[in-house]
């Protein structure tokens, strides 16, 4: 905190409000290559739908795979994102105001791209509205019992409640951005400020809307990745019919999430100097966060083994036996690395103090926490009541690593346009937390 003691309000406005206009050669070049990408994941899909779903590695009975993984994967990321923000927000962390504008933004991009998934696992895109309850003149209703109709629900209802929350805690800052702003920006400002006047009428109601998004958004992000848990509890296969799911995925989604906010944020604070307004004290906050959920997700694991081997069922024991020591056990053990022995290294303050080695841990996390959705999903589906589809073998193809690479591309295409054309930190909440003599040198300034 003692680097944002020579701050004053002057500066926080021109500081945040020339991020936009400071982009480089390495911008354009980012965006430009995460375009490219999409193209390429744009044509695979283009090609999956002309020929069907036999280019994929789909084998019985693994007929889940990479793109529910991806899925479950996103939702995670964007779950975390506003639970950041909101559960911070209500216990009043004072070190949430540089990082959380970040992990908003993230949320909604991160949902913008899960919800493509179901749709791409359907095969036959075009009839994405037989998901959605509406009258029709065929009197057809929509299945409830269908897992895919509660991603429907999920996703849908958190994707709204997410970006209501974002836009409204941009609206202060977005006015600032406005007065100084010219051409375009001046009319996206104009828009997204919503009339905003700086009036005690104005920041009243704000304050109110605020919390109440806040509260809602925070018990909304746990039952709705519940509900993304329940795709795989609900249903009867060993590995998958466990109460432990519902906590042990919101645990994950925090784990990544933040996980995720820490990669993007090292890269930004240095690219953009932030350095005064995101300090070695927001990382280690961070980086406990993220150590603490990683205990958990740990001792989920460990109780998950415990649960099969204790509950004396040969199926259930079977099917966590190949987990680890079966045909697809890289998987597992890529996981268990880089979940369970890696984030072990935050122990350390020098470690979660020194961002090269933070930004290769978070790193590690991630790829990790997407092993894990591919572990429980394919190697569950493999080794199901059924012992001579036992080794039937999954092994995804090109058109799978496509899409999934463009869909990364998808998110930090719509992240390198946040940065660009919205404020990345919050002016208004940065302002909160300087001292009290630097805000009357700010006011007099």
């Amino acid at each position: 905190m003692t680097e944002m003691t020579s701050l004053t309000y002057k500066q926080v406005n021109e500081d945040v409000a020339a991020i936009g206009h400071r982009v480089g050669k390495a911008w354009w070049v980012a965006f430009l290559a995460s375009v490219a990408v999409i193209i390429t994941g744009g044509l695979c899909l283009a090609y999956q739908v002309h020929v069907g779903l036999g280019v994929t590695g789909y084998t019985r009975p693994a007929m889940w795979a990479v793109y529910i993984t991806n899925f479950v994967f996103w939702v995670g990321i964007a779950h975390s994102g506003t639970l950041i923000s909101a559960v911070l927000f209500l216990f009043r962390a004072a070190w949430r105001q540089s990082i959380y504008r970040i992990s908003e933004a993230m949320t909604v991009f991160a949902v913008m791209t899960a919800g493509l998934f179901p749709l791409i696992h359907l095969g036959r895109v075009w009839f994405f509205y037989w998901l959605l309850p509406y009258p029709n003149q065929r009197e057809l209703w929509v299945n409830f019992r269908s897992p895919l109709i509660w991603d429907v629900f999920a996703v849908s209802t958190y994707f709204t409640v997410s970006t209501v929350f974002f836009i409204t805690g941009m609206i202060p800052d977005v006015a600032a951005l406005r007065d100084r702003a010219t051409g375009v920006r001046r009319k996206l400002y104009t828009l997204l400020s919503l009339g905003w006047r700086g009036s005690t009428r104005n920041w009243k109601h704000y304050a109110q809307a605020y919390l109440y998004f806040a509260a809602f958004a925070t018990p909304l992000v746990v039952s709705v990745h519940s509900v993304v848990s329940w795709d795989f509890a609900m249903g009867l296969n060993p590995g998958w019919h466990s109460t432990i799911f519902a906590p042990y995925f919101v645990a994950g989604a925090i784990f990544s999430g933040m996980a995720l906010v820490i990669t993007l944020v090292i890269p930004l604070r240095r690219a953009f100097g932030l350095e005064k307004y995101i300090t070695e004290w927001h990382f280690d906050s961070m980086s406990k966060l993220v150590l603490f959920t990683g205990c958990v997700v740990t001792y989920s694991y460990l109780v998950e083994f415990f649960i099969a081997w204790y509950s004396g069922n040969p199926f259930e024991r079977t099917a966590f036996w190949d987990r680890a020591f079966g045909p697809m056990a890289w998987g597992f053990w890529i996981m268990a690395v880089f979940n369970c022995m890696v984030p072990q290294m935050l122990w350390w303050k020098r470690n979660r103090t020194h961002l090269p080695t933070l930004f290769l841990i978070t790193i590690g996390i991630n790829i990790g926490m997407w092993f894990e959705r591919f572990v429980i999903i394919v190697q569950s589906l493999n080794i199901n009541f059924d012992p001579w589809v036992w080794r039937g073998g999954y092994h995804p193809t090109l058109i799978e690593f496509g899409i999934t690479a463009g869909s990364f591309a998808w998110f930090f295409m719509y992240f390198l346009l946040f940065l660009r054309f919205l404020p990345v930190l919050s002016i208004a909440e940065l302002k909160e937390v300087l001292p009290a003599p630097l805000r009357r040198q700010g006011r007099a300034s």
